[in-house]
């Protein structure tokens, strides 16, 4: 049995109630981290995990619509330190409202939402979060200035990594509803006449500067002095009338090529020639049949097999002189030496007989050998 309080309430039923509101607070801060990093996606925040960080997610929330983040830091511990002090307490509770009510109007201004969508974001914020992460909206910068961008306070004048600055390049246009005068103040209406652009005109790039006065382009001739432009609607003047003339009868074609003349007593008539004979053209006689192929070239001839090599002589056997043979030989070349001396006296002798008698003048007349 579970205890009950003194009015007969039992305790399951606000632990029941405490655990619904912490799923409702949890499910309501997982939405709008997932609603808030898709919003960043479009504003080129670098990073999603700043969606997830609680009270810093709505510190870059307020820097995208403009404001200062550090409001909301100041909104929240002014909460939690003065929300005990009865009815102060209470209106400074609602100080983060009021901080990321304004940062939605001039979100909800880049996303090309009007200033009612504000309402929606102050009852049901998470279906404004959802409706602004999932629509096909894109971011746009180029918006008028907020009301409070001269204050030191309440703009945003910081410069964080990975979060892209809001002011467009060149400023930003000029709020007519900031301006002394309004709604009467110059460029808080358009003038009378004001047409808008055609589609698909571009504005001009930063830094365009308009030609001063009395610019004239290249080639562009003024009009001469006294001229009037015509009014608006009326039409040139038509050029000088011309009477319309008929065309005549049509002229008849003769009937035939006209006669040629007659030719005179001395014409002669050009000789006449005759066509030349059609000669019959003589068919192109049959083509040669090709000569007969080349014959196949002869096998080259078996060499011949090396004559066999003729077996060596036999040697002849030695003959052994004997002592007889020997002496015969001895003598035959002492006779053959002899005669050869005589030989060589004789012809020694018979030259000098040729030359004259010889005077011996040794002991006694020698006998010359004949």
């Amino acid at each position: 049995m579970l205890p009950s309080y003194p009015d007969g309430v039992p305790v399951w039923f606000f632990v029941g109630f405490g655990f619904f509101w912490f799923v409702v607070v949890v499910g309501f801060y997982v939405l709008s981290a997932i609603f808030l990093m898709k919003i960043f996606d479009k504003a080129g925040v670098q990073g999603r995990w700043r969606a997830w960080v609680p009270v810093y997610n709505f510190m870059v929330f307020s820097k995208l619509g403009d404001l200062s983040p550090w409001l909301i830091l100041y909104a929240v511990g002014a909460t939690i330190l003065l929300s005990w002090v009865p009815l102060v307490g209470w209106i400074i509770a609602l100080t983060p409202l009021i901080v990321t009510l304004l940062a939605a109007w001039r979100v909800g201004l880049k996303l090309q939402k009007e200033a009612v969508w504000v309402i929606l974001y102050f009852f049901l914020s998470i279906v404004w979060l959802g409706i602004n992460a999932f629509d096909g909206s894109r971011w746009n910068t180029v918006i008028p200035a907020a009301p409070w961008a001269a204050n030191a306070f309440l703009a945003d004048r910081t410069v964080w990594q990975g979060i892209p600055v809001q002011a467009p390049v060149g400023g930003y246009p000029v709020n007519p509803v900031t301006q002394p005068g309004y709604p009467s103040a110059p460029g808080a209406y358009p003038p009378a006449g004001y047409q808008a652009p055609p589609p698909g005109y571009q504005a001009p790039p930063p830094g365009y500067q308009a030609p001063p006065a009395g610019y004239q382009a290249p080639g562009y001739q003024a009009p001469p002095p006294g001229y009037q432009p015509p009014p608006a609607g009326q039409q040139p003047p038509a050029g000088p009338s011309q009477s319309y003339v008929p065309p005549g009868a049509p002229v008849v074609p003769p009937a035939g090529p006209p006669a040629p003349p007659a030719p005179s007593a001395d014409y002669q008539a050009p000789p006449t020639f005759s066509a030349p004979a059609a000669s019959t053209p003589v068919p192109p006689s049959a083509p040669e049949p090709p000569a007969a192929p080349p014959a196949a070239p002869e096998p080259p001839a078996a060499p011949e097999p090396p004559a066999a090599p003729e077996p060596p002589a036999a040697p002849e056997p030695p003959t052994f002189e004997t002592a007889a043979d020997a002496a015969e030989d001895a003598a035959t070349a002492a006779v053959g030496r002899a005669d050869a001396v005589d030989d060589a006296s004789a012809e020694t002798t018979a030259d000098h007989a040729a030359d004259g008698p010889v005077i011996d003048f040794g002991d006694g007349p020698k006998d010359d050998k004949a």
